[in-house]
């Protein structure tokens, strides 16, 4: 049987930030394995868009990403 989130939750819903901080929390955590399954997981099974997860992976790295990506310092 296949889950999926509920309305609110989806792209563009009224609790969707509630989906985002999660997702962030869940990436900085080492307990849940290494960041190509969790890249997996939130994109594939929770629907994050690639925008959406990269713009949290910025954020669970206190903006490293954005810097390392751009040279920006």
């Amino acid at each position: 049987m296949s889950r999926s989130l509920k309305p609110e939750f989806q792209e563009g819903g009224s609790r969707r930030q509630e989906i985002l901080d999660k997702a962030v929390e869940y990436i900085r955590d080492p307990k849940f394995g290494l960041q190509g399954d969790k890249h997996a997981f939130l994109v594939d099974k929770v629907g994050l868009s690639q925008t959406e997860y990269l713009s949290c992976l910025n954020q669970a790295s206190n903006g490293a990403f954005l810097k390392a990506a751009t040279g920006w310092d």
